[in-house]
């Protein structure tokens, strides 16, 4: 993938444009960066048009000027959007990547032809309850990393993944991550419960690995409920289902995508 700078701004990001075909975006899980999907863009590439994003604070996009905050992501995902010509496309979040996805859907909803969320919650209704306790185990996180990113990384991992190649493969990408880039994390409840829920335009998809803590089985659960949308729970997989059992994830994303497609025909 083609690596590129946004003009005027901090944020690095990642195309493949050989596909004549629909676009599909990539938003990353905090602490890593966009090559959490390494197998994702090998599956995917010539059959669809790829852009991965690295979120501010993270892997390549930690040139920031005076103003620039998360809070702007979905801002420059839409500048991204102008600059290549991208009317709309389909777009995976895991974790925190799910976050700005749907923050861009709030924002920019003519532009989205789907939503396929994993390890997220649905941000205009999310339990304040839930919230807090989330809130809590993230300060509990932030307070080793501060002491030592290794020391961070090396319980982080377990967290976010589940099998053993793919917390070797966490690891290693979330020791990159800069101390100093905590700072632009507290923007992100800012993004919380802002916007009215509303009923989608377009389709939606919620999942999470059965090893994954049980407050985002019981999240994805009662999310897939409330919408009536598709689910999937990944068996083998803990929080970054896409690491952990790549070929599960990647047939179950191309069967949503084909049936997206399908649809709009």
């Amino acid at each position: 993938m083609e690596n590129l700078t946004l003009d005027n701004s901090p944020i690095s990001y990642y195309i493949d444009d050989t596909a004549n075909t629909e676009w599909v975006v990539f938003l990353h899980a905090a602490f890593v960066d966009h090559r959490m999907f390494e197998k994702q863009f090998c599956y995917f590439s010539g059959k669809y048009n790829l852009l991965a994003v690295d979120i501010l604070g993270h892997g390549n996009s930690i040139n920031a000027h005076k103003g620039d905050n998360i809070e702007k992501m979905s801002y420059w995902i839409e500048q991204i959007f102008q600059k290549h010509n991208i009317s709309a496309a389909h777009f995976i979040g895991v974790s925190l990547g799910s976050v700005f996805i749907q923050d861009f859907a709030n924002k920019y909803e003519n532009k989205v032809l789907s939503l396929a969320c994993f390890g997220g919650y649905d941000i205009n209704n999310f339990d304040i309850g839930r919230q807090k306790a989330n809130s809590k185990e993230q300060m509990k996180m932030m307070l080793k990393a501060l002491i030592s990113i290794k020391w961070f990384a090396k319980t982080n991992k377990k967290i976010s993944a589940y099998t053993n190649e793919a917390q070797d493969e966490f690891y290693n990408l979330n020791i990159e991550f800069k101390k100093k880039s905590f700072m632009y994390m507290s923007g992100l409840q800012k993004l919380v419960n802002k916007y009215p829920k509303k009923q989608r335009r377009y389709k939606l998809l919620v999942g999470c690995g059965e090893h994954d803590i049980p407050m985002e089985i019981e999240i994805v659960n009662e999310w897939a409920a409330s919408e009536n949308c598709d689910k999937v729970i990944f068996q083998g997989a803990g929080h970054c289902a896409n690491m952990d059992t790549p070929n599960d994830f990647n047939i179950c994303l191309e069967n949503f995508l084909q049936k997206c497609h399908c649809e709009e025909l």
